[in-house]
């Protein structure tokens, strides 16, 4: 399903000037297929960018294409709830998405909104489970009472339910610990890989966001100001200006070339960038 923003603005306040903008011209197209990264600091335009996804809100100027959808200012979009199914949204924080006893009445709940058939509910509803690599022992559990990287997975479960194209996950891996990380960061390539998934991450963690995306975009006071691989982006001598840092990994190797003159490559795993120490060492 085609994401397009075309010269895209938004204004919280009707009639500000163009200066004050919450997001300035935005032209992009997200990787379909694919995981795409949106990173940038506080304040960037990230969250904005996420609700007029959602349609949320409208943009001021310009139209955002999603598959056979497109959102204006002030249009009228039909079906709205349709398009929404095609677009999971996780929160950060997914507490946020729970208010039901058990964890089978929260992933059954959206369902049950647009008249889901019973039968085809239970049978998805353990579907969705066993794609996050939860079983059926977790139906009567009470979400609130799982651990972080339990509740995460059933707020996903909840959302891949409706089987939509679209998944979008906003700072996925706050408060998880390297072990839940590293389970959830396998989940988004099986997402992506097995079931062709189109994948929005957006998040201020660049070591995580390194190690899962295919392709980045950078905002900064309300602009898209870089796009490209994950590579290309944290290579980019750009990256101070805007003021995010490089991840761990690709910092070593970058001070490495700049001060010993010595090209190690960008890895994604430090035991592959160790086998290239180790090789120019030997």
């Amino acid at each position: 399903m085609e994401i397009k923003y075309d010269s895209v603005y938004y204004s919280y306040k009707e009639n500000t000037p163009l200066e004050k903008l919450a997001l300035e011209d935005i032209n992009l197209e997200i990787k379909e297929g694919k995981i795409n990264g949106i990173i940038g600091k506080c304040g960037s335009g990230k969250t904005t960018f996420l609700e007029l996804l959602n349609a949320l809100c409208l943009p001021t100027l310009g139209s955002i294409t999603i598959g056979d959808y497109q959102i204006e200012n002030k249009s009228k979009i039909k079906n709205i709830n349709s398009l929404r199914v095609e677009l999971g949204y996780v929160f950060g924080n997914p507490k946020r998405q729970f208010f039901l006893p058990t964890v089978k009445e929260e992933i059954a709940f959206g369902m049950e909104q647009f008249s889901y058939k019973l039968d085809k509910i239970e049978s998805r509803v353990c579907d969705a489970l066993k794609m996050v690599g939860l079983d059926d022992s977790y139906l009567e559990k009470d979400p609130m009472k799982l651990s972080n990287g339990e509740m995460r997975k059933v707020a996903i479960a909840s959302v891949l339910a409706f089987n939509p194209k679209i998944l979008i996950f906003d700072e996925p891996t706050l408060g998880l610990d390297s072990i839940s990380e590293k389970s959830f960061l396998k989940m988004l390539k099986m997402l992506k890989n097995k079931y062709h998934k189109t994948i929005i991450i957006v998040t201020h963690d660049v070591n995580m966001i390194h190690k899962i995306a295919d392709y980045l975009f950078v905002f900064h006071d309300g602009k898209m100001v870089l796009e490209g691989t994950k590579y290309e982006v944290f290579d980019s001598e750009l990256l101070e200006k805007y003021e995010i840092t490089r991840p761990k990994i690709m910092e070593f190797s970058y001070q490495v070339l700049k001060q010993k003159g010595i090209k190690l490559g960008y890895r994604d795993d430090v035991n592959d960038l160790i086998k290239d120490i180790y090789r120019h060492v030997s």
